[in-house]
């Protein structure tokens, strides 16, 4: 079949490299713009532009998927059916009836679970054991659509969201040229999605990251595995921001720390959280590269009993602010 690709991070790129692979015929790839990133904020191409470019594929990088021209230049393309893997906008209605076939989105869950934009960092975040991929037929609703098939990918204790999808990436690559080749023989028949077991999840911010202290340590942990690479979770001490790369839940015996407090050693940071205590792994100070946290340490010093900066706390603090404020304007 002919087939238009569209998709825009890293993740992405083992599906068009499977594709390229594959008895179907990549005939264009449609991706984001260029993003300025860094701190000269040069505009960099999109991970999936730059592998197409490598293989001498059509690229379009339309602005909005509205844009009349982008419509036009679909058309003129006649694709039999298009593949999507995480391209970062949503296809109005006349965009998704211009391929014979539709729209074939690989989806890095197990579909109804983890509808939405992270679904590796929820995975990871809320303890599920097990997620994978699922391709399914994009419609008007959000990741709604009826599903062609699933690849199953276990979580580790230990993975990151990185690793995770990386692991799934390849995988799910795999899932979609069985997909299109069951389409392109009419052996697949795509099953509408169950009512039970519907969740979501929206895109992570840089606010959703930081650290609430005031919860077990268990979901802290899972928290920053979730976080990583990107955004990356973080906390505040003395005021500035301080990335948490890594931490280990204590088991057996561990001081009783309130949460945040932080126990120093010469070899070991550990800070409390609501039920259990964590050692810190890797850190990243605000303006410099990551480091042990131990070396982070003995540069900043903390005194005995400080502690990082809550969320809750934060919370309250904002309230007590407003509340302040409410009163002297109504003195």
């Amino acid at each position: 079949m002919r087939i238009i690709f569209a998709g825009t991070p890293e993740a992405a790129v083992p599906a068009l490299l499977a594709l390229m692979s594959s008895a179907h015929q990549v005939i264009a790839v449609v991706t984001r713009p260029p993003a300025r990133s860094g701190r000269g904020r040069t505009l960099i191409q999109s991970p999936v532009a730059a592998a197409a470019e490598e293989l001498n594929l059509p690229i379009l990088t339309p602005t909005s998927a509205s844009d009349p021209e982008f419509l036009a230049q679909l058309v003129a393309l006649a694709p039999d059916a298009a593949a999507i893997v995480a391209y970062g906008a949503l296809l109005p209605p006349a965009i998704l009836t211009v391929p014979t076939h539709g729209w074939i989105n690989l989806h890095f869950s197990l579909l109804p679970a983890w509808r939405g934009a992270a679904p590796v960092y929820a995975a990871i975040r809320y303890g599920d054991e097990l997620t994978g991929a699922t391709t399914f037929r994009l419609e008007a609703g959000l990741d709604t659509g009826p599903v062609f098939g699933t690849v199953i990918e276990s979580i580790h204790p230990s993975d990151t969201a990185g690793a995770l999808l990386d692991r799934i990436a390849v995988s799910g690559a795999q899932l979609l040229v069985h997909t299109l080749d069951g389409i392109d023989n009419n052996s697949l028949v795509p099953v509408p999605q169950p009512f039970d077991g519907v969740s979501h999840v929206g895109k992570v911010s840089v606010a959703d990251a930081e650290i609430d202290w005031c919860v077990p340590a268990f979901a802290i942990e899972r928290l920053i595995r979730a976080l990583t690479p990107e955004p990356g979770a973080w906390t505040t001490f003395r005021g500035q921001r301080l990335g948490v790369g890594t931490a280990q839940v204590l088991d057996g015996s561990a001081p009783e720390l309130r949460p945040g407090e932080l126990q120093i050693s010469k070899r070991e940071v550990l800070v409390g959280s609501s039920s259990g205590v964590l050692r810190l792994g890797f850190v990243q100070p605000q303006g410099k590269n990551v480091m042990g946290a131990a070396d982070w340490a003995r540069g900043v010093r903390p005194r005995e009993g400080e502690a990082f900066a809550s969320v809750q706390e934060k919370i309250a603090m904002r309230n007590e602010t407003i509340e302040s404020n409410e009163i002297n304007e109504a003195n």
